[in-house]
């Protein structure tokens, strides 16, 4: 179908960014913003929903002060391009990828609306457009997030087996990243597990990413993460063995996420 271009003076056609927080502005609480790079401005959203077609869910590594964090782009075609920028850890990022496995036809619009919670949480709600009947899940804390977020790009279009990992300056993937490099830089994130000992202990393995790696050389630098993390809050290296055969491990081996085991 054809579109009618306007010709003429415009703005570049840049994707505007939503960022999730609920917060006060003048008085007047907000749960999601723009942001103005240039003034370092905060700019109050108003409007709790987004009306569009989902066109991508995307993992985004974003460094801040420094340290890796790990962003899930939501990627909306309306008006204009949307992305919707939360972290991959937040009630709103969870809430959204369980009610959008529950979404099977994604050329039909949706509206993705931003709700307040306890404690200045911010959670997402997903409408149908066209009947305004919101698609509704069940709560799971301890969802496979990862094979929710590739199920929903696979009904996109997009890979069955990887998930696109994006760096803040790039708009198109600089590669498809392996399931267990990205389990291992999620866990290093969450950590904060220096990313240079990670490198030393790849080279001393002789190869240049973790998928390269046998599966227990994997597990085994997960554990070093682990235990590195746990060294100066336990007594002892025997209890925090213990604490992660048993908190990680054996949670795990009953079918829960791994990264929220860690987390936990």
């Amino acid at each position: 179908m054809m579109t009618e271009i306007k010709l003429g003076l415009c703005n570049p056609p840049e994707p505007i960014y939503l960022y999730v927080k609920n917060g006060e502005s003048s008085g007047e609480t907000y749960l999601w913003y723009h942001y103005n790079i240039e003034q370092d401005k905060t700019i109050p959203v108003q409007q709790r929903g987004l009306t569009g077609y989902l066109s991508e869910v995307r993992v985004t590594a974003k460094e801040y002060k420094g340290k890796d964090s790990i962003k899930l782009d939501i990627v909306v075609s309306a008006d204009e391009v949307y992305i919707i920028r939360t972290g991959i850890e937040t009630n709103f990022a969870k809430t959204f990828l369980l009610a959008a496995s529950q979404v099977y036809d994604f050329d039909k619009p949706l509206v993705i609306a931003a709700t307040s919670g306890d404690e200045n949480t911010v959670f997402c709600r997903l409408y149908d457009a066209t009947s305004k009947v919101r698609v509704r899940s069940e709560w799971n804390p301890n969802a496979d997030w990862f094979s929710i977020i590739t199920e929903i790009q696979s009904r996109l279009g997009a890979s069955f087996s990887s998930i696109p990992l994006m760096s803040e300056q790039q708009t198109q993937p600089k590669s498809v990243a392996h399931p267990q490099d990205l389990r291992v830089k999620y866990i290093r994130t969450l950590l904060n597990y220096p990313l240079d000992l990670v490198k030393e202990y790849l080279q001393f393995q002789d190869v240049s990413s973790p998928s390269q790696l046998p599966i227990s050389k994997i597990d085994s630098l997960v554990k070093t993460m682990c235990l590195a993390w746990a060294a100066d809050k336990v007594d002892n290296s025997n209890q925090a063995e213990d604490s992660y055969q048993q908190q990680v491990v054996d949670v795990v081996a009953t079918g829960d996420d791994e990264l929220t085991a860690i987390k936990t």
